[in-house]
């Protein structure tokens, strides 16, 4: 019975490990640090935890227009008929449209590319919302494209993929100011320095 117990119990604990390793940046000793941390933690934090992620696979989806992340689909934003229509900002990740919108100052439409290119990462074009940005802009209407990539090595690559791919297609393509610090990222900024960058975009 004992020898059964922790077979049993190994095969939980190996389970775990190779979930956890399958997310983003957690490697086998991260892995074993929240596998240790939710043993030690009571039975109701762990399965509050596990109820949360259930919650979120279930009642969260992603946009099929701009790939944000809402509980209906379209987006309220994609649905919203005050919008500009014609003007898509292009963003790395959906956090970023919620500091955005804090600032009041942009009442056109959205679009997430989940991620930046990182050719170190083995992140490529393919890996990211790309090809769904340029059939919108093919499929008509878009008259600007503004890049609202980080301003990090990274999101300047990306950008400028982003604006040669474009720049053929007939549309205005524009970039937020580069009066947001350089090395800095969207969801650490103030509303007063996201307004000033939404207003003082510049063409690519």
């Amino acid at each position: 019975m004992w020898g059964m117990g922790k077979t049993e119990n190994k095969r939980a604990f190996e389970v775990l490990m190779d979930e956890l390793r399958k997310l983003p940046g957690i490697g086998t000793r991260s892995a074993e640090r929240i596998a240790f941390y939710l043993l030690r933690e009571p039975a109701e934090s762990s399965f509050g935890l596990a109820d949360a992620i259930r919650k979120f696979k279930t009642d969260l989806k992603v946009c099929g227009v701009c790939g944000n992340v809402s509980e209906v689909d379209p987006c309220p934003i994609c649905r919203d008929g005050s919008r500009e229509k014609g003007v898509v900002l292009v963003v790395e990740q959906p956090s970023d449209i919620a500091m955005l919108e804090q600032t009041g100052s942009y009442k056109g439409m959205y679009h997430v590319l989940m991620g930046r290119l990182a050719p170190l990462d083995g992140i490529e074009a393919g890996d990211l919302n790309i090809e769904p940005l340029l059939e919108r802009v093919r499929s008509g209407g878009v008259e600007e494209v503004i890049l609202g990539m980080n301003p990090t090595l990274e999101g300047d690559g990306t950008a400028m993929y982003l604006a040669e791919s474009l720049e053929t297609m007939g549309v205005k393509v524009t970039r937020l100011a580069r009066g947001m610090p350089a090395g800095s990222v969207l969801a650490g900024l103030s509303k007063t320095v996201l307004s000033d960058a939404i207003q003082s975009r510049s063409r690519v």
